[in-house]
C-alpha cells in the first residue's frame, strides 16, 4: 500500500475545500495559564459532523470510481468515521452502510442514520463489528472504507495540521490524539515537510493502547480495548498509519481515562468548548508534559466534540478513584 505524501495532502486540501469550511484555531488565556505556555486549539469539533474524520471521508468518497459509487460503501465505526463516510456519501449521492458495535455512542449513531446511512449493529466491540463489516464487503462487493488503511483518508485528515501550521507558522509542538492513527500519521507527514523540527506528540488512552504498543514494538499487535473515549478505542493497530508513525513519529504517550475526563472539564471551563474524550486527550497530554513545554508554542488537535450526555455527566462528577484533584 502506497504511503501518502505531502503532495497528496496539498491535493486533498484542494479537493475538500469546496465542501468543508476551514476550522478555527483559537488561543485561550486560561489554557495558557493551565499549561504554562502559549496553547492553540485546532477546533475540529466545529466540523459539520463534529469531528476531523470528515476531511478524509470527503477526500476519499469524492474520488470513487463509477463502479464503486454504484456498489456503495461500507465502513465500521464507533461513531466519527461512520459519520464521515455517511456525510460524504450523502454529499456525492452514494449509498452508505456503517457497522457499529452494540453500545456505540447513541448520538453518533442517530447522526449516521440522519445522514441516510444504513446502520448495522453487530458485536460487543469495535473489532467484532469490523470483522462483520469486512465479511459483508467481501460478500456483497461494497467498497470497504477502512478507518485507517486508506491513503486518501490519511491525506484528507492531514489537512487539519496543514491548516494549523498555515494559521500559526511558529507552532513548535503538535499534540494529536490516536485511535487508529490516521490523524497522527497525517500530522507527521505535514510537520516533516514544513518544518522537521516540529515536535509531534501522539497520545492514546492507557486503557486502549494498541496503537501505542504497536508503535513501540514496530509490529501491529492487539491490546485490551477498554477506554471510555470511543474515538481512541481500537483493539488492533492499523498497518498504514503505523508504517508512517514508525518512520516519522518520535514521541508517543499514554494518558489515563481519568486524565481525559478531567481534560473534558477543562475544555469547557477554560476554552468554552465541548470536546469528546479523544478531542480532550491532547490537553490531558499537554498538562502531563507541561514542565517540558514551557516557552513553546503548542498546538492541540481537538479532534471531535461528539460527547454523549452520560460521558459528560461522568466527567463533571470528577475523579472517584483517588486521582489527582484539578488545579484551582
Amino acid at each position: 500500500m502506497r504511503l501518502p505524501t505531502f503532495h497528496d495532502v496539498l491535493r486533498a486540501q484542494t479537493q475538500i475545500r469546496p465542501y468543508l469550511p476551514r476550522t478555527p484555531l483559537h488561543r485561550y488565556p486560561a489554557l495558557d495559564e493551565l499549561i504554562g505556555t502559549a496553547v492553540y486549539v485546532k477546533h475540529e469539533n466545529y466540523q459539520p459532523v463534529g469531528a476531523f474524520k470528515v476531511r478524509g471521508g470527503i477526500n476519499l468518497v469524492s474520488q470513487l470510481t463509477p463502479t464503486e459509487r454504484e456498489r456503495g460503501v461500507i465502513a465500521v465505526s464507533t461513531g466519527n468515521h461512520g459519520q464521515s463516510v455517511a456525510y460524504a456519501a450523502r454529499r456525492f449521492g452514494v449509498v452508505a452502510r456503517v457497522v457499529v458495535p452494540a453500545g456505540a455512542n447513541p448520538g453518533k449513531v442517530a447522526a449516521m442514520r440522519g445522514m441516510g446511512a444504513e446502520v448495522i449493529v453487530h458485536g460487543a466491540s469495535f473489532d467484532e463489528a469490523r470483522r462483520h463489516c469486512e465479511a459483508l464487503a467481501e460478500q456483497q462487493g461494497y467498497r470497504y472504507v477502512h478507518s485507517g488503511d486508506e491513503p486518501l483518508l490519511i491525506a484528507g485528515v492531514a489537512t487539519e495540521t496543514l491548516e494549523l501550521l498555515e494559521d500559526e507558522p511558529e507552532i513548535e509542538v503538535v499534540i494529536v490524539p490516536v485511535g487508529g492513527g490516521s490523524g497522527a500519521a497525517g500530522a507527521c507527514i505535514v510537520a516533516n515537510a514544513i518544518n522537521p523540527a516540529i515536535r509531534v506528540i501522539a497520545v492514546q488512552s492507557a486503557a486502549s493502547p494498541a496503537a501505542y504498543e504497536s508503535w513501540r514494538g514496530r509490529q501491529c499487535i492487539a491490546a485490551p480495548d477498554q477506554t471510555v473515549a470511543e474515538g481512541l478505542a481500537t483493539g488492533t493497530a492499523f498497518a498504514l498509519p503505523q508504517a508512517i508513525l514508525w518512520e516519522r513519529l518520535q514521541e508517543f504517550m499514554l494518558v489515563r481515562d481519568d486524565e481525559i475526563l478531567q481534560a473534558i472539564v477543562w475544555m469547557i471551563e477554560r476554552a468554552h468548548t465541548l470536546a469528546e474524550g479523544a478531542g480532550a486527550a491532547a490537553l490531558a497530554a499537554a498538562y502531563r508534559l507541561r514542565d517540558s513545554l514551557g516557552g513553546k508554542k503548542v498546538g492541540l488537535i481537538c479532534s471531535g466534540g461528539n460527547l454523549a450526555p452520560a460521558q459528560l455527566r461522568r466527567a463533571l462528577l470528577g475523579p472517584t478513584d483517588g486521582a489527582s484533584p484539578r488545579p484551582a
